[in-house]
């Protein structure tokens, strides 16, 4: 697998942030997209030109719609842990993944959606502390001595 056919065969080779996202609003719409990714740009007067004056301005925005483009509206497999670190226009698509049609998206799904990453927030968080890291109360000496 060369590095040529990897890079001929990525889904944003050649794709503008004004084509990106025409495809993704001519399909799932302003609503979708601020209830999935949760970026003003699609929530307060949403409409293309501000969309893309604020995504060339906010490069972490612009990735969160690029993984969007790449996984959720051209399905593609989700890519490893390594690769999740590196921004999405650099990103190794392997021979032989090819995008296929768009995922079924509903406001009720990004709800669940919302619903489940706290949880998951907090459990990774959990699993990551140690009961020796938790700050002691700066208070408590003060309270014993009453």
């Amino acid at each position: 697998m060369s590095n040529e056919s990897n890079y001929l065969n990525h889904p944003l080779r050649g794709l503008g942030l004004k084509s990106l996202l025409t495809e993704i609003i001519d399909h799932y719409g302003f609503e979708i997209l601020d209830a999935y990714l949760n970026l003003n740009c699609f929530k307060t007067k949403p409409s293309l030109d501000s969309s893309i004056n604020f995504l060339k301005k906010t490069d972490w925005a612009r990735e969160k719609v690029e993984n969007f483009y790449l996984y959720e509206f051209k399905n593609l497999p989700r890519p490893s842990s390594e690769q999740l670190l590196i921004p999405p226009r650099e990103r190794i698509i392997p021979e032989g993944q090819e995008p296929s049609e768009p995922k079924i998206l509903t406001l009720k799904d990004a709800e669940l959606l919302y619903e489940k990453r706290p949880r998951k927030s907090t459990e990774r968080n959990t699993k990551k502390r140690s009961p020796s890291d938790k700050k002691a109360d700066p208070w408590a000496k003060a309270r014993q001595k009453k």
